[in-house]
């Protein structure tokens, strides 16, 4: 396992991925020309449980707000997720990132960390599932959020935990390295092309004090 004294930061960490967003004015990646969906996007959203009511495609939340969203992570698995958007921060490698090595890769892109509060309100374990929620940079493209291969104190950007059984809350710091070391405009929820992305955008902070993902059940 990486040490964080010698660890090196290997071309945009390990597990980021870039994006392309579309650009066509009725799906555009940051969402922000939407801000309700059409009957048939709405028809479009996957089966959910009874009561559940999911958050329109193309709706744009404010940092703070929830949303109600359902994907499938895989084949014939459907997941719904209480997504609630706390905290966009801008760092930099030289504050947050100190003892870790660096490449060149890397030093061309800019650090945010996102936080976030989500409960699995659906009917399925969705343990060890990536989180699907993106960046959104200034090129209107989408950056996945980065793991690391020991652990990161400022924000662990952790998938969800091994056990994520429905009822369960957790909060989550995500890490996300935008290229040419670009802006972060929003946050987005658009687990396929096809849908219409559901956006979060807000105030750009410093980072808060470094927090481990913390996990709550649901009291039986």
């Amino acid at each position: 396992m990486l040490n964080r004294t010698s660890a090196a930061l290997l071309a945009v960490l390990l597990g980021t991925t870039l994006l392309a967003g579309c650009s066509d004015d009725s799906d555009s990646g940051s969402g922000e020309k939407s801000s309700s969906a059409s009957p048939s996007a709405a028809a479009s959203y996957l089966p959910v449980p009874d009561g559940v009511e999911l958050t329109a495609q193309g709706t744009s939340l404010a940092v703070g707000d929830t949303a109600t969203v359902a994907w499938e992570p895989v084949q014939d698995t459907v997941g719904v997720l209480d997504i609630r958007v706390d905290r966009l921060e801008q760092t930099s490698f030289k504050r947050s990132f100190a003892g870790w090595k660096i490449d060149d890769t890397t030093l061309k892109t800019r650090p945010y960390f996102v936080r976030a509060t989500i409960t699995n309100t659906g009917e399925t374990d969705l343990g060890g599932q990536r989180v699907p929620l993106y960046a959104v940079d200034g090129e209107n493209r989408l950056v996945d959020y980065s793991g690391f291969g020991s652990s990161f104190k400022p924000c662990a950007s952790t998938d969800f935990p091994e056990a994520f059984a429905p009822g369960t809350t957790a909060e989550f710091c995500l890490v996300y390295l935008v290229p040419d070391r670009g802006d972060l405009t929003a946050v987005s929820f658009r687990p396929t092309q096809e849908v219409n992305p559901i956006t979060w955008t807000g105030e750009l902070t410093k980072p808060a004090a470094a927090s481990s993902t913390k996990v709550k059940k649901k009291s039986s």
